[in-house]
């Protein structure tokens, strides 16, 4: 089973995980003609400033978001040979990345496919290239396999608190027993998460952008978001909408002045 190293996993997490492991090596298995097969990394991949970031955001039966981070290299090898090429991959290009969101939109999109049984209903997932995730990681897990010509192919998977939160075992509560009521747990259990920091994001507003556009971005252009100058704009916290107000400055800083908080988190 895959394993995160250092950690002990929940039997869904190791489900989770071990899917996205065998549908990347099912795709990656058509891309390079030969068999792949990853093993986990004993520690995380090194960091560097030209690595490669997937944001994966899950619906439906279990919400929550994960990222994908590639060395650069590891990402151009699977970029060419994505693409057919059969050159030695130098440096990384817009064609590579290009490539790459399509590979792991077809990696996600198999994995939905595989992973609606365990988690009890259709899962959907949007793929799309990003920054590094705001949200600190519930788990890390790092893939490292060669391709045909012995070079190294590896990619770090990162998982949010609501995506592991979600991910909690589904038991059907068994019938009351009779006897003396049961005492709530103490508000001690949960005092103790109360100063765990958590990032939140504001949001005014989006834009669905094509891929030549982002590209074509300069200093000076203007990108409109489809958000009204007067509307109230999102708090976020891990993707999710957890209130809603207007744009304050507080000693020459933005602020927030919350005027709604919805009924129900919703994700973003």
């Amino acid at each position: 089973m895959t394993e995160v190293p250092g950690k002990q996993l929940t039997l869904e997490l190791q489900t989770w995980l071990e899917a996205w492991k065998t549908c990347t090596q099912n795709v990656l298995c058509q891309v390079f003609a030969q068999p792949v097969a990853f093993e986990i990394a004993p520690e995380p991949l090194p960091t560097a400033d030209s690595d490669l970031w997937f944001t994966i955001v899950a619906g439906g039966a279990v919400r929550g978001e994960m990222s994908l981070r590639l060395p650069s290299l590891s990402g151009a090898r699977m970029a060419q040979k994505f693409l057919g090429k059969t050159e030695p991959a130098q440096e990384i290009t817009a064609e590579h990345k290009e490539a790459l969101d399509e590979l792991f939109r077809q990696i996600a999109g198999l994995a939905a496919t595989d992973l609606a049984p365990a988690t009890g209903g259709e899962v959907q997932f949007h793929v799309a290239a990003s920054s590094a995730p705001s949200w600190s990681s519930a788990g890390t897990t790092c893939f490292r396999t060669r391709d045909e010509a012995g070079d190294p192919v590896a990619f770090e998977i990162q998982i949010s608190a609501a995506l592991v939160s979600n991910l909690r075992p589904r038991v059907e509560q068994p019938p009351a027993a009779k006897g003396p009521p049961v005492s709530a747990p103490s508000s001690a259990s949960y005092e103790r998460l109360l100063d765990v920091g958590l990032d939140v994001k504001l949001r005014f507003g989006t834009r669905r952008m094509l891929l030549r556009d982002v590209l074509a971005l300069s200093a000076g252009l203007v990108v409109e978001l489809d958000s009204q100058l007067h509307q109230p704009v999102d708090l976020l916290l891990d993707g999710r909408v957890i209130a809603q107000g207007e744009v304050v400055i507080v000693d020459g800083k933005y602020g927030l002045r919350v005027t709604e908080i919805p009924d129900s988190v919703s994700p973003a």
